[in-house]
């Protein structure tokens, strides 16, 4: 079977979970997932979910997210670039079939990686491997090299009327 490269991106809610949605389809076909999250640490409910699937779905965070507010510091910036290296080893190790790498776009609006690092890693990929990029703000570079992409739009949001993050909703 070939593989494709997909990203999801946009400004509105439902990247990730999309990914998440497709990593649980081909757990359940058989398929072994490697998701990668950039800019994101710790415990989170999709989290604690996917333990359920270790076998088939194996969850790697390389990033923190305390920088969003700032500049990232040099730790956040070798965090992310090792992690990278660490998801292209997993994804040429013949062992997966599927690859997530979860905020990467946003990994890159920030410069923890490179648009030519994130291009150079699609490149590398082997023919049968399913790549997922997710993430708001893709750089044309990425749109134009994915084989699909769908745009998250925000049209309207509680989170406009004050309504914080819930447990099992969005976080």
């Amino acid at each position: 079977m070939r593989g494709y490269v997909q990203v999801y991106t946009g400004n509105g809610k439902g990247k990730t979970t999309a990914a998440l949605g497709l990593a649980l389809r081909a757990a359940g076909a058989g398929l072994r997932v490697y998701i990668a999250q950039f800019a994101k640490s710790g415990e989170y409910s999709e989290i604690n979910a996917l333990k359920k699937y270790r076998g088939s779905i194996t969850v790697r965070q390389y990033g923190r997210i305390w920088f969003i507010n700032g500049d990232p510091d040099d730790d956040d910036i070798q965090a992310a670039r090792k992690g990278l290296e660490k998801v292209k080893e997993a994804m040429c190790s013949g062992k997966y079939d599927v690859v997530i790498l979860d905020e990467a776009n946003i990994a890159t609006r920030y410069r923890l990686l490179s648009v030519d690092e994130l291009l150079a890693f699609i490149e590398a990929k082997p023919e049968h491997i399913e790549l997922v990029i997710t993430g708001r703000d893709a750089d044309a570079r990425i749109i134009e090299r994915a084989d699909l992409v769908t745009e998250m739009r925000e049209i309207k949001h509680y989170f406009q009327r004050g309504i914080q993050a819930r447990i099992g909703i969005e976080k």
